[in-house]
C-alpha cells in the first residue's frame, strides 16, 4: 500500500511515461489478453480492416495503462486539478431531480477513465454512492476502497446496496452503476443485441429504478486528450416507469453506450470478457424488470 501511496505523489508527466512503456510491454511482449481484445474488436466492427483493428488494439493498451496510472494518481490529485481534468455538462439534469428529493441512478460504463467520475461529481456538489463488485484479493479491495472514496464518494458493494437503499432513503444522491459488466448469473440476465452480438446485461439498474421509482441518466464519458475528459449526462428515463416496456431502460443505455464506443473504440475495455456467455447455454429465466 505504501508503494502505491508513493506512486500517487509522482507527477502525471512521469506516470504517463511509465504508462507508455507499460502499454508496449502488455501489447507486444506479455500480450495481455490480446487474443480476447482482437476477437472482441473483429466481432464488434466487422466493417473494419485488419490494419484498423490493429491500430485500435494498440491504442486500447495505451488507454488501459493510462487508466491504471491515473487511478493510482487519484489519491494524490488536488480538487482543483481534478475539476480541470473532468469537465461536466448538463449537471442541471441531476440537480433538478436532487432538488425534488429524488435519488438518481447514473448508469456508467468501462469507458476511458471511469474511476475519476465519482470523485469529480462529489466536487461538483453531489453526494455519490459508487456501486462496485467486491474483489477477490483483500489487498486490491482495500486499495480500491481507498481510491474510490477520494473526496467523499462512498463505495457500496452490490451485496450491501439493498441495505444502503433503506438506510439512506431520505438522502437524495447519485448512485453510480457500471452497467456494462458481465452478469454473475446469466440465467437471470436481460439479453439484447449489443455491438453485433447477443449480450447479457445486469437487470439490477432497471429493476432498482422501477422498484424505487427513481430517475435514470447515462454518463457519457469522452477523452478529450490525455488526462482530460468530458462527462455529459443524458436522460434515460424519468419516473413513473409504468409506460415503459420491460427492458426499455437497458435498451436505451445500450444504444447510448454503443454511440460512445463507436466514437472512439479504443477507449472501451476490450480485454473484458464481455461475451463469455451465450443465451443458448442457459435456460431462460424471467429477469423481472417490471
Amino acid at each position: 500500500m505504501l508503494f502505491f501511496r508513493l506512486l500517487a505523489r509522482l507527477p502525471l508527466s512521469f506516470l504517463y511515461g511509465l504508462s507508455t512503456f507499460l502499454s508496449v510491454l502488455l501489447h507486444r511482449v506479455i500480450r495481455y489478453r490480446r487474443s480476447v481484445v482482437e476477437e472482441n474488436l473483429r466481432q464488434s466492427f466487422p466493417e473494419k480492416s485488419a490494419n484498423e483493428i490493429q491500430r485500435i488494439t494498440k491504442d486500447f493498451y495505451l488507454n488501459l495503462t493510462d487508466l491504471f496510472v491515473e487511478t493510482i494518481k487519484l489519491p494524490g490529485l488536488q480538487a482543483d486539478e481534478l475539476l480541470k481534468r473532468v469537465v461536466c455538462f448538463n449537471t442541471d439534469l441531476l440537480f433538478d431531480w436532487i432538488n425534488q428529493g429524488k435519488t438518481v441512478i447514473v448508469m456508467t460504463s468501462h469507458t476511458a477513465n471511469w474511476e475519476w467520475t465519482a470523485p469529480a461529481m462529489v466536487l461538483h456538489g453531489f453526494r455519490v454512492d459508487s456501486v462496485y463488485k467486491t474483489l477477490s484479493s483483500s489487498f486490491s479491495e482495500q486499495m480500491m476502497l481507498l481510491i474510490r472514496s477520494r473526496f467523499g464518494a462512498v463505495p457500496v458493494s452490490m451485496k450491501t446496496l439493498p441495505r444502503r437503499m433503506v438506510s439512506e432513503k431520505n438522502n437524495p444522491r447519485l448512485i453510480g452503476m457500471v452497467a456494462d459488466q458481465v452478469p454473475d448469473i446469466p440465467e437471470y440476465a436481460y439479453w439484447t443485441d449489443f455491438m453485433h452480438r447477443d449480450t447479457p446485461f445486469y437487470p439490477g439498474s432497471e429493476r432498482l429504478a422501477r422498484s424505487r421509482n427513481l430517475p435514470v441518466v447515462y454518463a457519457d464519458l469522452r477523452r478529450v486528450k490525455r488526462g482530460y475528459y468530458e462527462l455529459t449526462f443524458k436522460p434515460l428515463a424519468g419516473p413513473p416507469h409504468t409506460d415503459l416496456p420491460p427492458g426499455a431502460i437497458i435498451d436505451r443505455y445500450r444504444d447510448l453506450l454503443e454511440t460512445t464506443i463507436r466514437a472512439k473504440p479504443s477507449d472501451w475495455l476490450w480485454s473484458h470478457k464481455r461475451w463469455k456467455h451465450w443465451r443458448g447455454k442457459y435456460a431462460f429465466l424471467d429477469p423481472k424488470l417490471t
